[in-house]
């Protein structure tokens, strides 16, 4: 089994190391990763400039872009075949409710998946001291359960790992993804020149409560694993919304001119 690691925190991340570590004892494992931290980026594809792939040692390659860019070049360039699957993370910190529509490392799940690989994304919420080693044990889990159980078409996993030692962990749960927000993610700042800019990042994050989110699993002390489909289209809103579109469309129909 060929298997492409990378994530959005740089290829020479702790998390990164303890996934293909772990992976290794399971198949052929390569790194394909960006060269430093791009996290955030979302799903950027590098367009207005070439790439570079730099072989730093046997089987770990550093990409000067994103970490899409990084699962499009290790499956066309850098890998001896198409792998099997990929894996992105451990990512050091959370990819909980809409953390994910931001995150470069399930932006790589989301490219693997357009490739049809079947992928997964891992973190880790919290913000020091990470068990990765847990998480590592349970990224292996998933990897062995999608080998036996084929995924659906187009869905990918989004996993997070409660940052606890392995024995404390209770469980995994199939959840779906919550809703987060930020209060005060913006700070102002003033330049010693008196110029005011802008900080966006951090502020206090709000959730809603339900038990079947992947937040509250985590907090529970259980293994988040929210399936994800590519197909954004709000189904309901299609069957609720076409009548009415469709006779607001007559109304603006533009008039013959001869």
């Amino acid at each position: 089994m060929v298997i492409l690691v990378t994530n959005d925190d740089g290829v020479h991340s702790a998390g990164l190391i303890a996934l293909f570590k772990a992976l290794k004892e399971i198949g052929d494992a390569y790194i394909v990763a960006p060269d430093r931290e791009r996290s955030a980026v979302g799903h950027a594809l590098t367009l207005h400039r070439p790439l570079k792939v730099e072989e730093l040692r046997e089987h770990v390659y550093a990409v000067n872009g994103t970490p899409t860019d990084a699962v499009v070049l290790g499956v066309h360039k850098v890998l001896p075949r198409k792998p099997d699957i990929v894996v992105s993370g451990i990512n050091r910190g959370g990819n909980l409710g809409d953390d994910i529509t931001y995150s470069g490392t399930v932006s790589a799940a989301i490219e693997g998946t357009i490739l049809n690989i079947p992928s997964f994304a891992v973190s880790v919420p919290g913000d020091r001291n990470f068990h990765f080693e847990t998480a590592a044990l349970f990224a292996v889990a998933v990897v062995k359960f999608i080998t036996e159980n084929p995924l659906p078409y187009d869905t990918f996993l989004n996993v997070n790992v409660p940052n606890l030692a392995a024995g404390l962990v209770k469980g995994i749960r199939l959840t779906r993804q919550g809703k987060r927000t930020y209060d005060g993610a913006i700070q102002e700042v003033l330049s010693p020149r008196g110029e005011r800019h802008y900080w966006i990042g951090g502020g206090t994050p709000y959730w809603e409560r339900a038990e079947d989110t992947d937040i509250s699993a985590v907090e529970e002390g259980y293994v988040s694993v929210t399936p994800i489909h590519l197909d954004l289209t709000d189904y309901s809103a299609l069957d609720l919304m076409r009548p009415r579109i469709e006779s607001f469309g007559e109304t603006v129909k533009p008039t013959r001119q001869d």
